[in-house]
Parts: structure tokens; C-alpha cells; sequence
């Protein structure tokens, strides 16, 4: 394992030919990743099916973990070069059969994009007993790609979806299942998200003997179904939407919050910044522990600290009990 990376030089600010409104097709235009293999899970909606269909026109044959493998057929008909095979994030069963049946393949990995996720949810436990949005937005991408790690080529990039929702909450370490705290939804998902930084922060560590880059994306505001959780009036009083449900014209499509995570998985000029935070297709530094305003984008330092990364690296193998890149 290389040494500690260091992570505030890693994070400052860096531009590139894209932004706020590029769309997914437009950062991917002209790339030829034919040949390649890559595992995007959620890809059968909103972001992950927009990020699906870019990677097929580049020529990527695509690999996509369903709880319903069924919609997710039906979503991705006519998306040339998918597959589905069915896996449920919030259970560690379900991901171990599905990482067994792409290692009995033996197919190399190039891409991982973690895009799945639950946001505000009613207090749940996974499978497994972990508090349901820590449990799935981190430990089941977590077992994901550890349970193909052997599979990852030396240029393969793992992205990790985070949020500008990590704002609400660094890892709580010593109450991750809120056991002896009320439970929060937006804290327990500000958790997760800070969660999906550190990891990308502990896989740039423990892959760069490898050549595999990681990196966290933020994908910005956009209307999916993530929010389904999240009560009507919820979403007026956010301002999310308005009176007649249309949303908020800051927000993003689903191609263009597509659009950072491909540029994370394919931008040059990200080699040498394994383990950065990455928003607008772009980097745009570290704020504040005590800024709140996530439209002004950057990254929380609890979300890129690497002692932190190191415990919750820790922590993860004890609740999985997989340790790939030891």
C-alpha cells in the first residue's frame, strides 16, 4: 500500500472544458472505450440509466445490478451492450451472489460507477442490521466492488456517488446506526454520502499500486426518484418544486447529472488526482466546516480526511468481511 495521500493538495480547484449544464453524451463524445467492460449499478433510472446509454454508444458493454432485474430490462431495452443480473444493495447476500457470478465469468473490469442510492428514507435496517441508507449507499457498493476487485484492469476508475448532502453529516462513528441518538433522515443520508467520499479517498490509497484511480462525484440537484421519500410538502418548503410540481429551474436533467461522474471515469486529466471530490465537472476545493450553502459546491474536509477514511476503511471490512485490496 502506497503512503497516506494527500488529500488537500489533491482537492484544490480544477477546471475543465465542461460544467453545470454539460450533458452526459457531450463528456463522452468522441471517446472510444470500445472493448471495455464496465458495472454501473442503478442503471436502470434516472442518473445511472443516462450514464448506461452513454457508456453503450462509447462502445462499453455494461454490466447492471437490479433489485428489480425485471424494470430494469424493460428500462435498458434497446440499450445495446447491457446486461442485468439481479442484486439488492441492501442486502450483503444479494451482493455476494452477484460478485460471484461476474468473477465466475472472469470478464476484466474497467469501470465501476456506483450511482444507486436512497436518500431520506423512514428509519429501516438492511439485511444485515445497519441502518438502512449507511447500510446501502455504502456497505453494499462497498461489498460491490470489493467482491470484484481481482476483476479491476490497472486503468479502471471507480466512482463513487456522494451528494452535496454529505454537507449534513460527517461519518458518525460512534453511533452509525443511530442506537442511542433520534433518528434523522437527512442526517442519516449527509452520513452515507460522507461515507461514498472516504471511500473513494481509502480505494485511491489502496489501488494506486495498481494504476486504478477512484474518485467521488457530486451530481448535483436533479428530480429522479431518489426523492421519493421525501413528503410533498417537503419538497415545496425546500423549494425543490413549485405550487404545480414543476421543479426548481437551478436543477439539473438526469443526462446532465450524469454528466461528472463520466467525466470522472474519463477525464485525463484527473490521473493524478485519485481520491478527489468532484462536482460541475470540475474540482472545486474544500469549505468550511461551519459552510452550509451547497450551491456554492466544494467538499467538507471530513469527507476527504484520511484518518477518517482509514476508520471507516476499517470498519467497512468488519461489517462485510471483505478486505479485496489488503
Amino acid at each position: 500500500m502506497t503512503d497516506p495521500l494527500d488529500m488537500i493538495a489533491r482537492q484544490q480547484p480544477l477546471d475543465s472544458e465542461f460544467g453545470y449544464r454539460s450533458t452526459a453524451a457531450e463528456v463522452i463524445a468522441g471517446i472510444d472505450l470500445s472493448g471495455r467492460t464496465a458495472i454501473v449499478s442503478g442503471g436502470y433510472s434516472g442518473l445511472g440509466l443516462e450514464t448506461v446509454r452513454a457508456l453503450s454508444d462509447a462502445g462499453v458493454h455494461v454490466i447492471v445490478p437490479a433489485r428489480r432485474p425485471d424494470a430494469a430490462r424493460q428500462a435498458l431495452d434497446g440499450v445495446g451492450g447491457t446486461e442485468v443480473r439481479a442484486a439488492d444493495l441492501g442486502d450483503l447476500d444479494s451482493v455476494a451472489a452477484f460478485t460471484e457470478s461476474v468473477r465466475r465469468d472472469g470478464r476484466p473490469i474497467d469501470l465501476v460507477l456506483d450511482v444507486a442510492g436512497i436518500m431520506a428514507t423512514p428509519f429501516e435496517h438492511t439485511a444485515q442490521g445497519f441502518e438502512s441508507q449507511f447500510g446501502t449507499n455504502h456497505l453494499g457498493h462497498f461489498a460491490l466492488v470489493g467482491g470484484v476487485a481481482d476483476l479491476l484492469t490497472d486503468r479502471a476508475r471507480v466512482i463513487s456517488y456522494s451528494s452535496g448532502g454529505h454537507y449534513r453529516s460527517p461519518v458518525r462513528f460512534d453511533d452509525l446506526d443511530f442506537e442511542t441518538t433520534p433518528y434523522d433522515p437527512w442526517i442519516a443520508y449527509g452520513q452515507s454520502k460522507s461515507a461514498n467520499a472516504l471511500f473513494a479517498v481509502g480505494l485511491a490509497r489502496r489501488g494506486a499500486d495498481r494504476g486504478i484511480l477512484a474518485f467521488s462525484v457530486h451530481p448535483g440537484g436533479i428530480m429522479t426518484e431518489l426523492q421519493r421519500h421525501v413528503p410533498r410538502e417537503e419538497l415545496l418548503s425546500r423549494g425543490w418544486i413549485d405550487a404545480d410540481g414543476t421543479p426548481n429551474p437551478r436543477f439539473k436533467t438526469p443526462a446532465q447529472g450524469a454528466s461528472t461522474g463520466l467525466w470522472a471515469a474519463t477525464a485525463t486529466e484527473l490521473v493524478s488526482r485519485s481520491g478527489a471530490y468532484c462536482e460541475d465537472c470540475a474540482i472545486k476545493g474544500i469549505v468550511p466546516a461551519d459552510h452550509t450553502d451547497m450551491t456554492t459546491g466544494g467538499v467538507k474536509e471530513w469527507a476527504i480526511d484520511t484518518d477518517a477514511a482509514e476508520r471507516l476503511w476499517a470498519l467497512s471490512v468488519a461489517a462485510t468481511g471483505i478486505d479485496a485490496f489488503a
